[in-house]
C-alpha cells in the first residue's frame, strides 16, 4: 500500500508557466504542501480545476478556473477525468489517500478509495491554517 496526498489548487498563482509545486503561492497551499511533505508520502498530487491530476514537477500555465463556479454535473465530469488520470499512478483499492482539499474537490473522488483520510474536513480556511501550522510545528 502506498500513501498519496492530494492537495487542491488555489486561486493565487504566479503569472507564468512553471512547475505546479511553484505555481500556487497562497499561504494555505504552501502550508498544505509542507504538511504533505512532512507525512513522507510515496506521492503528492495537486487537484487542478483546469488540468485535473497534476504531478508536482509538471509544468503548467497559470489559469483562472475553479470548481467553485462549476455546476454539480461539471464537477462530476471533472472528477471522472481525474480518476482516469489516476490509472497506472494510484491504486484506489489499495493506496491510502490523504485529502488536503475542499469538499468540491474531493466529493466525487473520495468514494473511489478504500483507505482515505480528510484531516481538514469541516474546517474553515483560518482553522485549516491553524491546524497545518500546529501540525508542522509538531513535526519539527
Amino acid at each position: 500500500m502506498k500513501r498519496i496526498v492530494l492537495i487542491s489548487c488555489v486561486s493565487k498563482k504566479l503569472g507564468y508557466r512553471t512547475k505546479a509545486e511553484a505555481l500556487y503561492v497562497s499561504p494555505l497551499f504552501l502550508m498544505a504542501l509542507a504538511f504533505a511533505r512532512s507525512l513522507r508520502p510515496d506521492k503528492i498530487f495537486i487537484l487542478s480545476a483546469k488540468y485535473g491530476l497534476v504531478d508536482l514537477d509538471q509544468e503548467i500555465e497559470p489559469y483562472e478556473q475553479t470548481l467553485n463556479t462549476m455546476s454539480g454535473q461539471e464537477i462530476k465530469r471533472w472528477a471522472e477525468g481525474v480518476i482516469k488520470q489516476m490509472e497506472g499512478k494510484v491504486d484506489c483499492s489499495q493506496d491510502e489517500a490523504i485529502f488536503l482539499a475542499g469538499d468540491k474537490y474531493r466529493k466525487h473522488l473520495l468514494p473511489n478509495f478504500r483507505h482515505a483520510q480528510v484531516p481538514l474536513k469541516n474546517l474553515r480556511i483560518g482553522e485549516q491554517l491553524g491546524f497545518l501550522k500546529r501540525a508542522l510545528a509538531d513535526a519539527k
